[in-house]
């Protein structure tokens, strides 16, 4: 490489650094994804059409023509919310709001999440009501075989920066939900929109619909990186992402500067919410995500109950400031609480809490971050946590042989391939095996039928003989979860998962030693909380790709 070159190749990774260092502290999540989604969002060039929308919204509530008492819908997504957090603070009086809600509703522990357990992959499966081998959502991070290259949506700064700022924004912002999410599965915000209703999110990662918003890059990022300064996106009819996006930025003073994460946090969406309840202005259907709780426990570990007192405070304020009460809230809005992973704790790093990947298959050629493969590339490794995706390429070794070689670590859970109909699943440090494929004698608790072979213990797979029932206590919906990210996109791949307290890594992700993490198939990782008040049909359903088809129907029987 000339000097020349060599002094633009350093340029552009100390400007790539530099903007780096200025996301790193403002880092969700343990996570790059909201921030990206965040510095991209104009806060100024559309309020006439947000105001508008706003102003429709309240007509609509307010004109004497319209079904005043049909209730709203308001859907809290609490990242990282856990039952067990939910059950010590119930048992020492420490969450009356919750208290309250599920004295008037119903309380559902174990509502089994998305796979991998990404927030990414789970709001994929709950606004779509689809897993990943229809919605092709596959993790936060995975190789795509259209684009030549791993799709990053946030990791952490260290593979983030590696990868390329601009493409882990550009994924994130304006790849996730205009291109990535299959337009072969419609959102929520799309079918409300067909049946003449309104939607609205407030700082939800997946919020594809049928009303046009205008993003904007700020100088300061397009300019170093060579983004766009405009791109135009599809949302609900109320969009809101922090400072970057708020309808009621010149009439509500919200907490959206950088020490508040842009916006980006529990106060921002509750404060929001509120106003616009104590104002008449909710949409029939309101989606609000709530992030903090998922970075206290990436850090603190699942035993740690700050998060979820915080939220009962932050609920309370929303009963009383947008309602007057729990009772009243009621009888305006159905209020539907849920978490979207479960969280495992993680051994100290002294503990080999970190299954290097990356050394388990140093033998084999990978190529570098940010960078295509070539003709001469074996394998790649993208990691969510506790499970992990590792690709294999034309030159490289079979899955069964790549599964075998990791199969000797005992800290590995699961190793995973499809070849076929069939999926192979081969349980690390026992060497037993099992094959199953769709279709056939078998049926789970979910009406989904299948034929399995071989060593029901590497599954946890209990059967009913005489009516040909299939259960898993440890994998929940553990089949249809592994066989739908086995198809969630092209390429040809080993899926791996971890053991509780252990964490899968490559040579820059990021890994969480002594607090919490998720990605893998456990159910200490699957089963979150679902908390209903304000309807009679409080039939939930108990798994989260089934919560879409649950709330349409609610949204109708409101009426």
């Amino acid at each position: 490489m000339n000097s020349y070159h060599s002094r633009t190749l350093r340029h552009k990774l100390d400007r790539s650094a530099a903007i780096m260092r200025t996301l790193m502290p403002l880092l969700i999540k343990g996570s790059l994804l909201t921030i990206c989604m965040s510095l991209v969002v104009s806060c100024g060039q559309a309020n006439t059409v947000k105001h508008q929308d706003l102003l429709r919204i309240k007509a609509e509530q307010t004109s004497p023509s319209a079904p005043n008492a049909a209730k709203k819908i308001i859907l809290i997504v609490a990242d990282s919310l856990l039952s067990e957090a939910i059950d010590r603070g119930l048992s020492k009086h420490q969450l009356p709001t919750i208290q309250a809600l599920i004295e008037r509703g119903r309380y559902e522990r174990n509502v089994i999440s998305s796979f991998p357990t990404m927030s990414v992959t789970i709001d994929s499966s709950l606004i779509t009501g689809t897993y990943p081998d229809r919605h092709k959502v596959p993790g936060l991070i995975w190789y795509s075989d259209q684009a030549k290259r791993l799709i990053n949506y946030g990791t952490g700064p260290s593979e983030s920066l590696h990868q390329g700022a601009k493409r882990v924004i550009e994924d994130g912002m304006l790849h996730l939900n205009e291109e990535h999410l299959s337009k072969q599965v419609s959102t929520i915000y799309e079918d409300l929109h067909r049946k003449g209703k309104s939607s609205g999110s407030i700082n939800g990662l997946l919020y594809r619909g049928p009303v046009q918003h205008r993003l904007a890059f700020p100088a300061w990022l397009e300019k170093p990186l060579n983004l766009p300064e405009t791109a135009t996106i599809k949302g609900p009819d109320l969009f809101a992402f922090g400072a970057f996006s708020n309808p009621l930025e010149d009439k509500l003073k919200l907490p959206v500067g950088p020490t508040n994460r842009f916006g980006l946090n529990n106060e921002y969406g509750i404060e929001l919410t509120s106003h616009l309840a104590h104002n008449r202005m909710l949409p029939d259907f309101l989606y609000v995500y709530l992030p903090d709780g998922d970075q206290q426990l990436h850090k603190h570990g699942p035993a740690d109950d700050e998060a979820a007192l915080k939220l009962d405070q932050q609920l309370g304020s929303l009963m009383q400031q947008g309602f007057g009460s729990v009772d009243e809230a009621l009888k305006q809005a159905v209020i539907v609480i849920i978490g979207d992973s479960g969280v495992s704790e993680v051994r100290e790093r002294s503990n080999d809490a970190k299954i290097e990947l990356d050394k388990h298959l140093a033998a084999y050629k990978r190529f570098p971050p940010g960078q295509a493969p070539d003709s001469s590339t074996e394998i790649a490794i993208a990691s969510n946590e506790t499970m992990a995706y590792v690709y294999r390429f034309a030159q490289g070794p079979a899955l069964s042989q790549l599964a075998a070689e990791l199969a000797s670590d005992a800290r590995i859970d699961q190793l995973a391939w499809k070849d076929g109909d069939s999926v192979h699943v081969l349980q690390a440090g026992t060497g037993r095996k099992l094959q199953f494929k769709q279709g056939g004698p078998w049926q789970d608790a979910y009406q989904q039928a299948w034929t399995i072979e071989g060593d029901l213990e590497v599954m946890d797979l209990q059967t009913d003989a005489d009516h040909h029932m299939l259960t898993s206590y440890r994998y929940p919906d553990g089949l249809k979860r592994l066989y739908a990210a086995l198809h969630s996109h092209t390429s040809e791949y080993l899926i791996v998962t971890a053991k509780p307290g252990y964490e899968l890594a490559d040579e820059h992700s990021p890994t969480h030693p002594g607090g919490g993490a998720h990605g893998s198939l456990h159910a200490i990782e699957s089963n979150v909380p679902i908390i209903v008040a304000g309807t009679q049909k409080l039939s939930v359903p108990l798994r989260i790709v089934d919560l879409k088809a649950w709330l349409l129907e609610l949204s109708h029987s409101t009426n």
